[in-house]
């Protein structure tokens, strides 16, 4: 699937963003949306163009993502696994199948994914499990927060498996979303990002192709993937503040009523007013600039070999969760101040206008900033590693 222009790719986004507040007054989920990215080969952007895909580079995919969050800023986080499974495969091209799920993304079929847990399980711990079936795999386990899969066509899986000396080994296992035995479930009740499809999978004695199966020995490898992750939801919050310029603008244009202690005839005309929306489109390009430095950081990754990969990593992280700091602060301050353009009638319901400081507080809460900061600052000051890759789960005994 060839990528489009950039005049074929603002069609398709404009029409995403002109049914976006529609589809939240009726909590409508984004298929046709995914669908016309799919046309597009939007989700084929990075696949390389040897296995039909568009061969972008990091920085080009995030800045497809940033204006893809300000037409609706669902979209790129329930496409976060998908875009992962495929960078993981850029990063391993040796992975045994890895041709084969280019050449699948490449026609269109999408990834979700199924690793949060909110069981008993101690962090770094999972109740997923995969046993030995005749000559296959049997999968059982429920997941929670599966961003993405209600709207894909296969389930990246982490779980657990009894090794022979009785040891767990960790898993990742992909299985068809249409197989026996999966549940999927829209059933995510948060005020913000209601339309990623973050619900619970089930599944129950689902039959796994022991060709999907990989065992996964990370060894405390720094790996570039975290920062990866972190900066898909990164990019909805830049894209957040692009929506919010675009919705301040669209709104002090169209105003006619001011106030008697204004200091213009119209909303238009008032130095104060176009001093927030000014404020505001600075915070939207500041935020904009972090992502995709941070995304050249992450093409520094796939350019690098040797010692040099290693530092590279590092550069990544360290690129990413500073940008996360800087850039969760300014968005967060955008969707606020959005509402100083106007009066009472900016929170009339109609508009939505509130969406975007839902969407933004939510995507904020994800691996929250204070313990990336706390990580900075015992790097820069004490030398020691970054986080690299985080879990959450019941408190086991080095952690309580």
């Amino acid at each position: 699937m060839s990528r489009r222009g950039p005049g074929e790719l603002a069609e398709v986004l404009d029409g995403i963003a002109a049914g976006a507040v529609g589809r939240e007054e009726k909590r409508e989920l984004p298929f046709a949306a995914v669908d016309a990215l799919r046309e597009a080969g939007v989700t084929a952007l990075t696949v390389p163009t040897e296995f039909g895909g568009g061969g972008a580079t990091d920085e080009e995919l995030f800045a497809v993502l940033v204006d893809l969050a300000a037409a609706d800023s669902n979209l790129p986080q329930l496409l976060r696994a998908h875009f992962a499974h495929v960078e993981g495969l850029r990063l391993d091209p040796d992975r045994p199948g890895t041709a084969d799920w280019f050449r699948a993304v490449a026609a269109g079929e999408v990834f979700g994914n199924a690793t949060h847990e909110r069981s008993s399980a101690v962090v770094e711990s999972l109740s997923t499990r995969l046993t030995r079936v005749g000559d296959g795999w049997q999968l059982d386990g429920v997941k929670h927060y599966t961003t993405g899969s209600l709207f894909a066509d296969w389930i990246a899986v982490s779980a657990q498996r009894e090794g022979p000396d009785g040891t767990t080994v960790p898993v990742g296992v992909v299985v068809s979303s249409r197989a026996a035995g999966v549940d999927l479930r829209d059933d995510w009740n948060g005020f913000g990002q209601r339309l990623t499809g973050s619900g619970t999978t089930r599944f129950d004695r689902v039959r796994v192709d022991p060709a999907h199966v990989v065992e996964q020995h990370g060894d405390g490898v720094p790996t570039p993937m975290t920062a990866f992750v972190q900066l898909v939801l990164l990019a909805c919050l830049a894209g957040t503040a692009q929506a919010v310029v675009r919705d301040a603008t669209d709104f002090v244009r169209t105003r006619t009523r001011v106030y008697r202690h204004g200091s213009g005839a119209t909303a238009a005309q008032d130095p104060l007013v176009l001093h927030v929306v000014g404020r505001l489109a600075a915070d939207a390009a500041a935020s904009r600039a972090l992502v995709l430095d941070a995304a050249r950081a992450l093409d520094a990754v796939h350019a690098a070999t040797g010692p040099e990969r290693t530092g590279a990593v590092e550069q990544a992280e360290l690129a990413t969760v500073q940008a996360q700091a800087v850039v969760v602060e300014l968005v967060l301050r955008s969707t606020t101040a959005l509402f100083d353009v106007g009066g009472a009638s900016a929170t009339d319901l109609g508009r939505h206008l509130d969406r975007h400081w839902r969407n933004a507080r939510t995507l904020a809460s994800h691996n929250p900033v204070a313990y990336q900061l706390r990580t900075v600052g015992d790097h820069l000051v004490n030398g020691s590693g970054l986080t690299y890759a985080w879990a959450t789960g019941e408190a086991g005994k080095e952690i309580a």
